[in-house]
């Protein structure tokens, strides 16, 4: 009970932390700004493919030798390929916005990866300024029903599986969605510190999907603590490593495009924000685990002592480890293959490789969070050791007493 009253006295005021800190930090809303139809700030329209008929690329003007008659360059490569190919010309037709059945065409060539057939469903992008026949072009496919049926069959899934665990796991990621979005993402762009706004953020969503998914008992406190102390050593490590490796945080197009629009952001302290709220979500299912291991060993055996549980807890921690770490390098991995394909085209070496700042960033960025997990592990294991080993059996409850069978052998085992 004392360690428990200890364990309260520390996670009380850091709620209210959090909720003082969400009050002050509240945005309101994102700030508004005029689009610069650049990438992803680009006014968007549903549309639908209405007739496809192939045409002769040169008949379409949709081939042609360089300006500077330089054929072996890919440009020009394919210039020549494409001169007695054949082309496709879609007509699209507009499906939402003030120009709602308006039509347009748009050439297809065969070299492109994106090819239109008849009837898809289709994303235009709308540029007011540019002559009239030339401001809508297809920019993207329409994902929403393949997206929304994959949704569908996720959560499912969940919930056939899970049960009420699993619709409030559906309720916990809905509200880390919604924080995300109406608080972190909003906070950020109108000049709040990235990293304060991503720690109150962070914090928030950590304590509501816990709590609610598991309930308010010393098993989950002991896991957001847990939790707690792991996001502190991964912000205190990514502060000092970001600086260090002097990474800025401006690697490619979208984020030139944010420092473009909102000057005052510091794109640093965005990557360790990223870097805090992306180890959020590994760190709770290894604490969770963590704690739940011991409390599982203490009701197998109530007789063993703290030390005895942090030893079992911290062997099964360990193939935890290992399984976490491999998972978290294999995703960023998999996330950065094209860049690493680039770099293998090029022949450039691994020690070259490593000191793009583009490649850095997730170095870093996978490093920093994987010492985090690793140390989540004894972390919460102690404490939940702590905890749950404080319950003797003589001071349990006597619905919990009841709870254990009696056995002749555990006095004995006490004895020993």
């Amino acid at each position: 009970m004392h360690l428990r009253k200890v364990i309260a006295a520390v996670l009380i005021p850091f709620a209210a932390a959090v909720l003082v800190g969400l009050v002050v930090l509240w945005p309101g809303g994102a700030p508004a700004h005029e689009r610069t139809g650049v990438g992803f700030d680009r006014q968007t329209q549903d549309a639908t493919v209405t007739k496809v008929v192939e045409v002769s690329c040169q008949e379409a003007g949709a081939s042609g030798v360089p300006p500077t008659g330089d054929t072996s360059t890919a440009e020009g490569s394919s210039a020549v390929q494409q001169e007695k190919g054949t082309c496709k010309r879609a007509t699209i037709r507009v499906d939402s916005g003030d120009d709602k059945g308006r039509t347009f065409t748009e050439i297809v060539q065969p070299d492109q990866s994106r090819q239109l057939h008849e009837g898809q469903k289709v994303v235009v992008a709308y540029e007011p300024s540019a002559p009239k026949d030339l401001q809508y072009s297809v920019t993207d496919v329409n994902r929403r029903l393949p997206m929304a049926l994959l949704a569908g069959i996720f959560a499912v899934a969940v919930v056939v599986v899970g049960r009420l665990r699993g619709v409030m796991a559906l309720v916990a990621l809905a509200i880390s969605f919604m924080v995300l979005n109406f608080f972190i993402l909003p906070a950020i762009l109108q000049g709040s510190n990235p990293l304060v706004v991503a720690v109150v953020g962070a914090s928030a969503i950590m304590l509501i999907a816990l709590y609610l998914c598991h309930g308010p008992s010393a098993r989950t406190s002991v896991a957001v603590l847990g939790t707690l102390i792991s996001l502190l050593l991964i912000g205190i490590l990514g502060s000092v490593f970001i600086d260090w490796a002097a990474l800025t945080g401006n690697t490619d197009d979208n984020t030139g495009l944010i420092h473009g629009l909102y000057p005052t952001i510091d794109m640093s302290g965005l990557l360790l924000a990223g870097i805090i709220i992306g180890s959020l979500g590994v760190l709770d299912d290894v604490t969770v685990t963590q704690t739940s291991a011991v409390w599982e060993l203490h009701e197998a055996n109530p007789s063993m002592g703290w030390r005895g549980l942090y030893r079992a807890g911290i062997r099964i921690g360990r193939d935890h480890i290992a399984s976490v770490v491999n998972t978290l390098v294999l995703a960023y991995a998999g996330a950065a293959l094209p860049l690493l394909l680039l770099f293998s085209i090029a022949q450039s070496s691994v020690g070259t490789v490593a000191n793009s700042e583009l490649v850095a960033e997730e170095i870093v960025r996978t490093l920093v969070g994987s010492i985090g997990l690793v140390a989540s592990v004894p972390v919460t294991t102690a404490l939940a050791a702590l905890v749950v080993s404080a319950d003797r059996p003589g001071t349990e409850p006597a619905s919990e007493v009841s709870a254990v069978p009696a056995r002749g052998g555990r006095g004995r085992r006490r004895k020993r």
